[in-house]
């Protein structure tokens, strides 16, 4: 039967599907198959919401993905970005601006400790949690303080962090060795950093189920049970080779962390760390050679030289045969480089060829910071801070300090959870065993250890633009209770309030002594007293 022909449809209602020729053919001799055929159509186009997945637009047609594990993503190519992104750090302004001001605001001066145990569950009074705080603070800061935490006695605890942190930005991770060494007098815990080229595979073995570059882990956990290191950096040509040695993760009796791998692991089963430089390698290389570029270009616009031609009728009339040859190769040596206010002889019948480079570029800076505004995006850090220049107003540049602060402060607290704490953790557990500090139950109840071993770390304050305009707020929040003079003290200057209280107790009493009152002075101190006769 012939379908008939359905009159338009009205104005609110949805108008029929479209047929092609091959839906017209089969409605004429199978009008249920062609409506199937309809319906499947319909709901085959609204598989799918996203239209950076499709296949049929130009714009997307060439574009080749595939889904990779972190062994084939970052593995393979984990040694060449290793070496281009420590070469940026190294000669590329860009790259090391990076690096530097990570360190600079995450780091600074270093992560101070302030002990803080549960006074609860370990039953202690306050009196006796702040007497025992206070011990373990001096401990540790006369410990942190001297180069002897050091295996080669360079750095203290502070620097330490510096390095920690700026291998782990440039190289992807780092590795520290706590061994004990026999110093003054007793056994000490010395910390060794070990840059992540160390870590390797020996002598060339590829990676399997069980290896991965360097490190030995479960294959049911994906725990790291060993770290092979190299005896010397591979890219030391004076000692070539792949001859290491196995250094086990803990203590096969105590359980001890003999190796701290710190990086950050951004995929699950990533057992090496990416360099923070990798997703702008290219930006930031081809910046550095624009820049070069530029730079020469003014440079040899900014020259002045003076181009002297010889008129060839006058130089065949005037010199004869011997003068000829000796200017022709005078002026042969001439390499084409130019020199300011040099005159150049030229050859008879060379003519320079004026050129204009139009150096200095106008769009040079606006192009490389819409280029460095990327940069930034992919960095976390607001592109005014990360080229230290503020040119907007004081609520802009107060906001991309607080955005750059969020970052700044995610990269603290890695450092302090990923390092600082467990270096803590090995050098305390260390005064315990020694019998140097008291901690009843340390060692035979893991709630217990975790009790004596809390801490919080506290490093330098973000600064501030208005001082007068932080201070009012910081006073605010105070009286309003929804913040300690504790927290506004960390966050000023990352100085803890008690150690300010101290200081502040100490200055009022002498001032007075010395008669002062309310900043004034009001009455001389009393003369001393005359000697007995």
């Amino acid at each position: 039967m012939r379908p008939t022909r359905r009159p338009p449809p009205a104005a609110n209602q949805p108008a029929e599907p479209a047929l092609n020729l091959l839906d017209r053919a089969i409605a004429w001799v199978a009008p249920r198959t062609a409506a199937r055929r309809l319906v499947a159509r319909e709901q085959l186009s609204l598989m799918g919401g996203y239209s950076g997945a499709r296949r049929d637009r130009a714009s997307l047609a060439g574009w080749r993905t595939r889904v990779g594990s972190p062994e084939t993503d970052v593995i393979a190519d984990l040694d060449t970005l290793r070496q281009r992104c420590a070469d940026l750090e190294r000669s590329a302004p860009v790259g090391a601006a990076v690096i530097n001001t990570n360190v600079l605001h995450v780091v600074g001066t270093g992560l101070a400790c302030n002990p803080q145990l549960d006074a609860a569950l370990l039953r202690l009074s306050p009196e006796q949690a702040t007497a025992w705080e206070g011990d373990v603070k001096r401990r540790f800061r006369i410990w942190a303080a001297s180069v002897d935490c050091h295996l080669s006695r360079h750095l203290n605890f502070y620097g330490l962090q510096d390095q920690v942190l700026r291998g782990t930005l440039s190289r992807g991770d780092i590795f520290t060795i706590s061994p004990r060494v026999h110093r003054n007098g007793r056994d000490r815990l010395a910390l060794q950093l070990i840059e992540a080229d160390r870590v390797a595979n020996p002598l060339g073995k590829p990676n399997d189920n069980v290896l991965t570059e360097g490190i030995e882990h479960d294959a049911t956990t994906g725990e790291a049970l060993r770290y092979h290191v190299l005896d010397h950096h591979p890219g030391d040509l004076r000692n070539a080779g792949r001859t290491g040695q196995w250094i086990d993760a803990r203590g096969q009796a105590t359980g001890r962390r003999n190796v701290l791998h710190s990086f950050r692991q951004t995929r699950p089963e990533l057992r090496r760390g990416v360099p923070i430089l990798a997703p702008v390698i290219e930006p930031i290389k081809q910046i550095t050679r624009y820049t070069e570029a530029e730079l020469e270009a003014a440079v040899v616009a900014g020259l002045f030289a003076v181009f002297l031609k010889m008129d060839p009728q006058a130089f065949q009339d005037l010199f004869d045969d011997p003068s000829q040859d000796a200017i022709v190769a005078h002026a042969k040596e001439w390499s084409g480089e130019i020199e300011g206010g040099k005159a150049i002889n030229l050859l008879p019948g060379e003519e320079p060829i004026p050129s204009n480079p139009g150096r200095p570029n106008a769009q040079f800076d606006p192009f490389v910071q819409a280029c460095m505004r990327q940069i930034g995006m992919a960095l976390s850090i607001p592109y005014e801070v990360l080229v230290m220049h503020f040119q907007s107003s004081y609520s802009a540049a107060k906001g991309a300090l607080l955005m750059a602060w969020r970052c700044w402060m995610g990269w603290r607290d890695w450092m302090a959870t990923s390092w600082c704490q467990p270096v803590y953790e090995l050098w305390l557990a260390d005064e315990v065993a020694e019998g140097r500090v008291p901690a009843p139950g340390f060692f035979a109840d893991p709630l217990l250890r975790a009790a004596w071993c809390g801490a919080t770390w506290v490093g330098d304050g973000p600064g501030s633009l208005d001082p007068k305009k932080d201070v009012d707020a910081a006073e605010a929040r105070i009286n309003l209770r929804i913040s300690t003079l504790e927290a506004e003290s960390l966050a000023l200057d990352g100085v803890d309030w008690e150690t300010k209280h101290r200081q502040a107790v100490k200055e009022t009493a002498a001032s007075k002594a010395a008669g002062f009152v309310d900043g004034r002075l009001e009455q001389p101190p009393a003369p001393p007293a005359d000697p007995p006769a």
